[in-house]
């Protein structure tokens, strides 16, 4: 994999012409774009094949968690839009991730992924909601339940990268956001990587929003991660 195609940038516009632009802008200088709920509920279909047009590959980050016949609808009816990337939540249970990779192969989409633990959370968020195991104990489990009934692989947060090598091997795919540049803001995500370290640490795709598209040139700074990647 070459170092630009690691990249995947996090859309945060409802704006279609802003988004189309953008991927026109990054076409051959990132890996693709992740495409979330605040686009598509503005948009829908039509909004992401628009920037699939450009020829830009989509990660659609709607991150199901519904009941298994549901999900699995949901992923086939993705097969239009052409993602290549589309994810669910692994808390959905072993059932709804056995049909969804089951759906995800059905449509075509190269990867099925599931969400572990939301990197915007920490080991207090936990504990509120009423879970008591270790962030990383509880994102391991999760992944191992996520390969183990079919899936490519997870999102999780760069620090548990290690932990899920160690459980589900070198081929089980991980998509890591809440990266953050040296010299970008951290933001809102609190379990948080440079791009550098966490391909090192062995993450196969990063998910970079702001330093990206809120940089005075997008262009610009995809190119300078892309620098900080190479030969790795």
């Amino acid at each position: 994999m070459k170092a630009f195609e690691r990249i995947y940038v996090a859309l945060d516009t409802t704006d279609v012409s802003y988004a189309v632009e953008l991927a026109q802008k990054l076409k051959g200088l990132v890996g693709g774009m992740k495409v979330g709920k605040e686009f598509f509920t503005a948009n829908g279909p039509q909004g992401v094949a628009a920037i699939r047009d450009v020829g830009m590959p989509v990660f659609l980050d709607l991150k199901f968690h519904d009941i298994p016949n549901t999900v699995a609808g949901a992923i086939r009816a993705a097969k239009p839009i052409a993602p290549q990337i589309i994810n669910v939540h692994a808390q959905g249970g072993p059932e709804m991730l056995k049909q969804a990779a089951n759906a995800g192969r059905e449509a075509g989409i190269p990867l099925t992924i599931a969400v572990t633990i939301l990197t915007a959370l920490d080991q207090d968020d936990l504990d509120a909601i009423g879970i008591n195991d270790t962030i990383e104990d509880q994102v391991v489990r999760l992944a191992k339940l996520t390969q183990d009934n079919g899936l490519d692989g997870v999102v999780c947060s760069a620090k548990e990268i290690a932990p899920i090598r160690a459980a589900c091997g070198p081929d089980f795919k991980l998509i890591v956001p809440g990266i953050r540049p040296a010299w970008a803001a951290k933001g809102d995500q609190k379990r948080v990587m440079t791009p550098r370290d966490a391909v090192l640490a062995g993450a196969d795709i990063l998910v970079i929003g702001r330093p990206i598209t809120q940089a005075d040139d997008p262009v610009e700074a995809a190119q300078k991660i892309a620098h900080e990647l190479e030969g790795l």
